[in-house]
């Protein structure tokens, strides 16, 4: 009895375990076929973010629903082909480009933009800003776009440059001075001189001059003038004159220091003298031995005679001097023939109308007087004032012509 008991519990309880095992692989078998089912009602969709392609599959009813169930979220200047509103189809292909940052200063002006354009270049279009050739773009205008990115366009004015006598009509962007002659590659010397502060902020049409200056060193060699020197010779008669010894110019070498403004000399300074050959006296025999002299009837008295030779002491003098008419003791108008060549004597010495020729002066005439003209002294009538000036006072030899 027991044991036949045992039998029937056994063989129920086989039945349950049968039971369990059959409901066990249909709900198995029914969540498989809801899986295939679920996975194959899902559609293919090609995305492609910032260049990077995945495929996916996706019960998105839109292309928003795949961002959002990927957690991509998305800005207004983003690139988004479809747009976001676009139901998913089997197969679809998907772009997005995500808007980059760039901080973008135009002159004084400096803003954040977001973009999808792949170069500045082409930033530079969408946003509608023009550039010159001659502006300052950073970075170049073919670099491409990077996150948070600064991008600088600096506009170029017109300028003038006046480097010594090179004249430049120029653009720049500098704000200085300064700036502006580092970027044109201007170098100044220790003495050029700028019409503008180095720290001027230049404007446009502003003028930069530069004055070159340089100190130079010239080193000239001129005559000497030899001195005149007369000796009493008691064996020669009065007013009797011999060259004993002929003089001879020296030289000197003179060092100046020169300083020139754009090549032109502006300013000389004598820093040093040399003597490099003294100069040789001319030495004059002077008679003083008297002369007695005997006259004929009707003869002149004068002391001079023609193709005689005398050295005198000569001055200048001009027709407008004080006390001067400026018409000669001859009736000579000086001031309206002013190139005429006439000196003044003493008659008694060299008779009036005669023709001489004055050492230093040339061929003159005889033709005035003067209270201060006595014995052997002469004054020459030159028209310059300070030409009469130079000519000073100094001995001459005279020779009387005709």
């Amino acid at each position: 009895m027991k044991i036949k008991n045992m039998k029937s519990l056994f063989s129920k309880s086989m039945s349950k375990n049968k039971w369990a095992a059959v409901i066990v692989t249909f709900v198995v078998l029914i969540t498989a076929i809801s899986f295939v089912t679920y996975e194959g009602t899902k559609k293919t969709v090609a995305l492609t973010i910032d260049g990077e392609e995945q495929v996916i599959k996706t019960h998105a009813k839109t292309i928003a629903d795949i961002l959002k169930s990927l957690d991509i979220d998305t800005r207004s200047e983003d690139y988004l082909s479809p747009a976001a509103k676009t139901k998913v189809k089997e197969g679809m292909s998907v772009v997005l480009e995500p808007a980059k940052q760039v901080d973008l200063a135009v002159g004084n002006e400096e803003r954040t933009v977001w973009t999808t354009a792949k170069t500045i270049q082409e930033l530079l279009t969408q946003e509608k800003i023009k550039v010159g050739e001659h502006d300052e773009i950073t970075p170049n205008l073919d670099e491409e776009i990077s996150n948070n990115m600064k991008i600088a366009i600096e506009y170029a004015f017109p300028l003038t440059l006046v480097d010594g006598q090179q004249v430049e009509e120029t653009w720049s962007t500098s704000t200085t001075v300064a700036d502006f002659l580092k970027k044109h590659d201007v170098t100044l010397n220790e003495l050029d001189r700028l019409n503008l502060e180095s720290s001027y902020e230049l404007k446009p049409h502003d003028k930069v001059e530069i004055v070159r200056v340089e100190k130079v060193t010239d080193v000239v060699e001129e005559p000497t003038d030899f001195s005149v020197v007369t000796k009493k010779e008691d064996t020669m008669d009065q007013g009797t004159e011999k060259v004993v010894q002929q003089g001879e110019n020296g030289i000197k070498k003179n060092t100046f220091e020169i300083v020139k403004e754009n090549g032109q000399e502006v300013s000389r300074k004598l820093v040093k003298e040399e003597t490099v050959k003294d100069s040789t006296d001319k030495i004059v025999a002077v008679g003083t031995k008297p002369v007695v002299s005997q006259v004929s009837r009707g003869a002149t008295t004068n002391a001079a005679a023609e193709g005689n030779e005398f050295y005198m002491d000569s001055t200048a003098y001009t027709s407008y001097c004080n006390g001067c008419s400026g018409v000669t003791a001859t009736g000579i108008n000086l001031r309206e023939n002013p190139g005429l060549k006439v000196v003044a004597v003493d008659p008694s010495v060299i008779p009036l109308g005669s023709k001489v020729h004055v050492e230093g002066y040339g061929y003159a005439v005889a033709g005035d007087t003067g209270g201060a003209i006595k014995g052997n002294k002469i004054d020459v009538f030159i028209p310059d004032k300070t030409q009469a000036y130079r000519w000073g006072v100094k001995k001459v030899k005279v020779k009387v012509i005709e």
